[in-house]
């Protein structure tokens, strides 16, 4: 999957908040479930509650919760015992989908109406906000998007590198009351281990050695906009507690600072990995995961999807200036099981561009350079240009390879590639691997 430079614009198209389902732990209910509408629900013990708790330490009239576009609005009716969120008696406050409060010993969990969310009609078009996909598939995505219009609830979106999670992300952004504010995108896997906490909360300047200023964190940097936080798989366990409460209570702290500083951020989040087995296995928070995971989208491989390779082709060729593909280079691009998915067949149509031909399977890489370089080097053109070319490809693939091998540690990559550190981080954010932050 690839965005191209064209975007709808305007505001938010969708139908407004997302379904909300009320769902009660720790007490007797009636009903079990009980959806969320455009009228305020009230729960508590009293029969004429909505959602009614059968216990002795819930009010008659508890609470009242009412949709927002943030999530849901909770307000206590005067309980008796209270309203409780993350250990904190609150009054009224807006929470994401997600969320849980505490109602005497009755738990309220907010969540997404998954069965709403899965009803949507198909997408009429092969695009959305820029993202090409003809497949069913992606057409079914496209849907899911545009009902998440208007919303801001934390979006997880999954699939193997190079599907297109980013470029989600981004269509996601703009069709959400945050898309006048910025669009944040930090790569957690690529951060040093012990930079993680200064690069999401931000640092004062003494907090650690080499901290000679204060410095604003990527949440400060998202204020009214929205995170995106890429691989977040890969973020490291002793920092999740610290972004389950950043998201829950909308509250960071610099490392190094004694206060908190507000924000108002929408999370969206990606991964490659399967968080679900990385709770299992103990390596992810399962709070966390659910509290980003309020509505989930699984991008499908290009594989699976073929009758998308010519059309992303095109689109890719007409970003490079190549204009219109031959057929019998697209019948070639088809052939292909692209593991690398959409970043892989970009960088091909570029390859393609430079080199006028692919190497074939079989061929070492140095054989079937030398082909690709006879076929193409043109003695009537200036040497340094079609160096600078071949070279720029070069670099870019070979920066993508290293990224893979050391899971996007840079610290390990510039060692590798016996580079300074700094300076590998100007060549990945030059070719667009590691996006300069907005």
């Amino acid at each position: 999957m690839e965005r191209t430079e064209t975007l709808i614009r305007g505001g938010p198209r969708g139908p407004g908040p997302l379904p909300v389902v009320i769902r009660a732990e720790g007490s007797p209910a009636r009903p079990e479930t009980v959806r969320l509408g455009p009228t305020p629900l009230v729960v508590g013990s009293g029969p004429a509650c909505d959602l009614v708790l059968e216990h002795t330490t819930v009010s008659r009239l508890h609470a009242e919760l009412s949709l927002a576009p943030e999530g849901v609005v909770v307000r206590d009716l005067g309980s008796r015992n209270g309203t409780f969120y993350m250990g904190q008696r609150v009054e009224k406050i807006v929470l994401g989908l997600g969320a849980r409060i505490q109602l005497g010993a009755a738990t309220i969990c907010i969540e997404p109406d998954a069965g709403a969310l899965g009803q949507v009609p198909l997408w009429p078009e092969t695009s959305y906000r820029g993202i090409v996909g003809a497949a069913l598939s992606m057409r079914r995505i496209f849907a899911l998007l545009a009902r998440l219009e208007g919303s801001l609830a934390t979006v997880l979106v999954e699939g193997e590198s190079g599907v297109g999670k980013e470029e989600v992300a981004r269509a996601l952004h703009e069709g959400s009351p945050a898309a006048s504010g910025a669009l944040v995108a930090v790569n957690c896997g690529a951060i040093p281990r012990e930079l993680v906490a200064s690069e999401l909360f931000g640092h004062k300047k003494g907090a650690f050695t080499g901290a000679s200023e204060s410095r604003s964190g990527a949440f400060e940097a998202a204020d009214g906009g929205t995170l995106f936080l890429d691989e977040i798989g890969e973020l490291p366990l002793d920092v999740q507690p610290m972004l389950l409460r950043a998201i829950e209570l909308g509250e960071v702290r610099p490392v190094g600072a004694d206060k908190e500083k507000r924000v108002r951020v929408r999370i969206l989040a990606a991964t490659h990995r399967d968080l679900e087995t990385e709770v299992r296995e103990g390596r992810f928070r399962e709070d966390l995961f659910y509290r980003l995971a309020v509505v989930r989208i699984a991008l499908p491989p290009l594989r699976a999807r073929p009758e998308d390779v010519e059309p992303l082709a095109q689109r890719f060729a007409a970003a490079f200036g190549l204009g219109e593909l031959p057929p019998d280079v697209i019948e070639r691009l088809r052939g292909r099981a692209w593991p690398g998915n959409a970043r892989e067949l970009r960088n091909a149509v570029q390859a393609w561009g430079a080199l006028k031909t692919f190497p074939e399977g079989g061929r070492t890489m140095a054989s079937a350079l030398d082909l690709a370089l006879r076929e193409s080097v043109d003695a009537a053109q200036p040497l340094a240009a079609q160096r600078d070319a071949i070279a720029d490809i070069f670099t870019r693939l070979y920066l993508e390879a290293l990224l893979r091998r050391t899971k996007g540690n840079q610290t390990a990559a510039a060692r590798i590639a016996d580079l300074d550190r700094g300076y590998l981080g100007k060549l990945l954010a030059k070719h667009g691997l590691l996006p300069p932050r907005e």
